[in-house]
C-alpha cells in the first residue's frame, strides 16, 4: 500500500528542508497563536515560498473566523486548509465555498461513539483526520502526543480518504498502519525534542518508518498471509 505523510508544525526552514528532502508528500504549518508551532504572518509567507511545490503545503487552524484564514491563506498560499477545532459540518461548507480550497476536517477519537461524527463530516470534508480527544483542561486541541485505540478504525469505511494523527512517531507508525490501514499518517510532537522544536533525525526516521511499514503491507507475503 500507498501512504501520504504529513509533517505538521513546522515552523523553521531547517525542519522544513529536512521533511522536504527526506520525502513528506503534505507540510503542515500551525495558525494558532495558543500553540508553540505557531508560525506569524510573515514567517509562513518565507516558508511556504520555500516549498516550492516539493509537497502540499496545508494551513491549520482551530475555529479561525474568516479574516484569519484569509490572512493565512494570503500568506502561505496553501493546498489545503486543515480546520482542528469544533468547525461544523456547515463552516466546512462555508471555507470551502469562500476560499476555493480543500478542506480536512480534524475529528476527535477516543471511543466507537466518536466515529458517528464521520457521517456528518465525510459528505463535506475532502479529507478528514482522526486525532485523539484532547484532555477536558486542555488548552489546546488534539491528542497533544498520545494516542488513541487505533483499534476503533479497523476496517472504517470513509467516503473522504483519511488520516491518522495522534501519538506517532517512527517507532509505533508501521503498527498504526497494520492495524488501521490509514492512506494517510500525519506527525508533529513526535517528531520532536521539545514542543515546538522539531529533531531532524526525528523527521527522517519517521518518514522512513512509515515507508517502509507501507511497502511491507503491500509486499506478496504479506497479501498471501490474509489468504
Amino acid at each position: 500500500m500507498s501512504v501520504l505523510i504529513k509533517i505538521c508544525g513546522l515552523k523553521t526552514s531547517e525542519a522544513l528542508d529536512v521533511a522536504l528532502a527526506a520525502g513528506a508528500d503534505l507540510v503542515g504549518f500551525v495558525f494558532f497563536a495558543p500553540s508553540p508551532r505557531h508560525v506569524g504572518i510573515e514567517t509562513a509567507r518565507a516558508l511556504g515560498a520555500r516549498v516550492r511545490g516539493r509537497a502540499q503545503k496545508v494551513a491549520l487552524s482551530v475555529d479561525a473566523s474568516d479574516d484569519e484564514l484569509a490572512a493565512s491563506i494570503e500568506a502561505l498560499e496553501p493546498d489545503l486548509l486543515q480546520l482542528h477545532g469544533k468547525e461544523t459540518p456547515e463552516r466546512v461548507v462555508m471555507v470551502r465555498e469562500r476560499f476555493g480550497l480543500p478542506v480536512m476536517k480534524a475529528l476527535p477519537i477516543a471511543e466507537r461513539s466518536d466515529l458517528a461524527a464521520i457521517r456528518r463530516y465525510e459528505a463535506v470534508a475532502d479529507r478528514l483526520i482522526f486525532d485523539a480527544r484532547a484532555e477536558l483542561a486542555a488548552t489546546r486541541p488534539g491528542g497533544l502526543g498520545k494516542r488513541f485505540d487505533w483499534r476503533l478504525l479497523e476496517n472504517v469505511q470513509t467516503r473522504a480518504p483519511f488520516m491518522l494523527s495522534g501519538g506517532l512517531d517512527a517507532l509505533n507508525v508501521a503498527d498504526a498502519l497494520r492495524v488501521t490501514a490509514a492512506p494517510g499518517v500525519d506527525v508533529s510532537s513526535g517528531v520532536e525534542r521539545a514542543p515546538g522544536e522539531k529533531d531532524a533525525d526525528k523527521i527522517r526516521a519517521f518518514i522512513a518508518a512509515a515507508r517502509d511499514g507501507a511497502s511491507k503491507l503491500s509486499a506478496p507475503d504479506n497479501a498471501m498471509s490474509s489468504i
